[in-house]
């Protein structure tokens, strides 16, 4: 009985699931992402299976849904660029990262909206502002110009692959004639 009773306080006193962080409500992110406009539109696509693929294919990482929402900042008539929130696992919970373009298609932030594991796990801004000023190249991949997290190899691995979809994305998107022009 008395060992019985143990298991059952064991089970009663750990947890079974890391309570989720979130950090920035969409709203939120979205004012953080243009600050200065004043309108911030936003548009479902729906790739196409070729797009999908093409996706897939530049970015070196694989596309779940081809449904997704672009927003796009303005400020009168001036094109403030594009933001894109991709949500991935890390290892078996999600993470939601807001991807941040100017008009040119150039990182301007990469945001984590919510982080799902554990906590010790989650990138930081600093290691986000890696990002910053990037384009989609070959150099945009852990190992090359992106350092990785010391105990967070498949954060900073689901993180880099976030940002290579949605910059490839953004191309494929811009290639269809989908975006706005500056």
């Amino acid at each position: 009985m008395l060992r019985w009773l143990c298991v059952v306080t064991v089970a009663i006193l750990t947890p079974t699931q890391v309570p989720a962080v979130v950090f920035h409500a969409k709203d939120e992110a979205l004012a953080l992402a243009f600050p200065t406009a004043d309108r911030v539109e936003n548009k479902a696509v729906i790739l196409t299976d070729a797009q999908k693929q093409e996706v897939e294919k530049r970015a070196h990482a694989p596309v779940e849904s081809a449904l997704w929402t672009v927003y796009t900042g303005w400020h009168g008539s001036e094109l403030l660029g594009f933001a894109v929130i991709d949500t991935h696992n890390v290892r078996t919970l999600p993470e939601a990262v807001m991807v941040v373009l100017s008009p040119a298609g150039e990182v301007r932030r990469a945001e984590v909206l919510a982080f799902y594991e554990p906590p010790e796990y989650a990138p930081t801004e600093r290691w986000a502002k890696q990002f910053d000023g990037r384009k989609l190249d070959d150099d945009l991949k852990l190992g090359g110009g992106i350092q990785g997290i010391t105990g967070a190899t498949l954060t900073a691995t689901a993180m880099t692959s976030g940002v290579r979809r949605v910059l490839a994305l953004y191309t494929v998107l811009r290639d269809a004639g989908v975006l706005a022009k500056p």
